[in-house]
């Protein structure tokens, strides 16, 4: 069996890049594989047939994978992150007292 190496940093103050995949994305496909073994343990333990379990499984990992690869490819390194934060700027903001703007 050849032993294999992959490189993982890229360089000085760059984000972990491993297979197309970068910085926080490398953990959100490993939170997706740990929630597939789950999955299948679950699955198991009720008593599917393991073939029944390995489809779903399979089907899982192949659309999880491939969601997480279309976000780091749309968003990038800090996109998601800020995308999320955007979210949470407020539209407008009321005041209907001006209190606020008078210093006592």
């Amino acid at each position: 069996m050849a032993n294999s190496v992959y490189s993982i940093n890229k360089g000085i103050n760059k984000s972990i890049e491993f297979k197309g995949l970068k910085a926080q994305y490398i953990w959100y496909m490993g939170g997706c594989l740990v929630g597939l073994l789950v999955l299948f343990a679950i699955l198991y333990i009720a008593g599917v047939n393991a073939f029944v379990c390995l489809g779903v499984i399979g089907i899982a990992a192949a659309f999880s994978i491939s969601y997480v690869f279309k976000l780091s490819k749309k968003y990038g390194e800090h996109g998601l992150m800020k995308q999320f934060a955007r979210r949470n700027i407020p539209a407008l903001i009321k005041c209907k007292d001006r209190s606020v703007f008078i210093k006592s």
